[in-house]
């Protein structure tokens, strides 16, 4: 069943109010009619049936019809990331949201080559991913922030798992709340040394095969979510 984002209250018998965005691919992209049916979910009050009540030019509505899953929990998992370039990010983002991460954390490291992102773009990134994945929320987007802002707002009971060759086995410590990965050019000297001052991040090491950032997105959640699961 096709699903779509709101940010409305859902209840049964709500009339909801879509934009002319939404509009236009349930319409023009989907080839939805008055009266067919789609999912429709805003992060908070589970998933629901919707029927098209109205697609107009520029706006649509819908009626809300039953309830198909009650709202649950998603695992409490931040990736942190430098984009390698920007097209990396919005790749980043959307695995990340695939694979069930709560919230990403864009940085910029020593060695990154990207010190700006389209906030806005990885937003939609990831509306689109949930929308397509199943999920039942959508995961915060962080403001892009260099890496000692990154370490001097963490939470410091959340341990944060920084991938880095040569590091611990994932499996090593208490399951990480966070994930930190770098460039492709790797942490530099002073990072590391940042990294071991603070008493919650550890260094983990993801294989012996060095990979594209954009793999090491799917690798660094995969594993963890294989290791303890997806609500450890």
């Amino acid at each position: 069943m096709l699903r779509l984002f709101v940010d409305a209250e859902l209840r049964e018998g709500a009339s909801v109010s879509l934009d002319g965005d939404q509009a236009t691919w349930l319409g023009r992209v989907m080839r939805r009619r008055v009266g067919e049916r789609f999912a429709i979910f805003n992060g908070r009050d589970g998933e629901w049936e919707a029927e098209v009540a109205a697609l107009e030019r520029g706006s649509g509505r819908a009626s809300v019809l039953r309830r198909l899953r009650p709202q649950a929990a998603s695992p409490d998992i931040w990736l942190a990331f430098a984009p390698a370039k920007r097209g990396m990010a919005d790749l980043a983002v959307r695995q990340a949201t695939e694979l069930g991460a709560a919230r990403i954390l864009p940085v910029v490291a020593e060695r990154s080559v990207v010190d700006r992102l389209n906030g806005e773009r990885l937003g939609r990134i990831a509306i689109e991913a949930a929308e397509q994945c199943g999920r039942l929320d959508v995961p915060e987007i962080a403001p892009l922030a260099t890496l000692p802002e990154l370490l001097a707002g963490w939470p410091p009971e959340r341990p944060l798992a920084a991938c880095h060759p040569g590091g611990g086995r994932m499996q090593a410590g208490p399951p990480p709340g966070g994930l930190l990965l770098g460039p492709e050019g790797g942490f530099a000297a002073a990072e590391l040394d940042a990294f071991a001052e603070t008493g919650f991040v550890r260094l983990a090491d993801l294989g012996p095969r060095i990979l594209r950032a954009e793999t090491a997105v799917v690798a660094a959640l995969s594993m963890r979510h294989a290791i303890w699961g997806d609500g450890a």
